[in-house]
């Protein structure tokens, strides 16, 4: 599985994270970011027991390719 990194948080104070990925053969994102575990959050969402959900702030947006207009920003 190839994954493209496509950007991580500029203002992350570690440096590590979050990231935002495409895996190019599945055409999908995968998202490292802050793991929730706030149950009175995740109680507000229709979350099967075989998911899991992150958190990223806004401005990951930017990351995204339709955003980018096809191109990460590590490119």
């Amino acid at each position: 599985m190839a994954l493209r990194r496509l950007g991580k948080d500029p203002e992350s104070k570690s440096g590590g994270s979050p990231t935002i990925y495409l895996d190019e053969k599945k055409d999908t994102y995968l998202v490292q970011g802050w793991k929730v575990d706030d149950m009175e959050r995740l109680a507000q969402l229709d979350l099967p027991r075989h998911e899991t959900v992150v958190e990223i702030p806004r401005r990951m947006v930017q990351f995204f390719l339709e955003v980018q207009g096809g191109k990460g920003a590590d490119d």
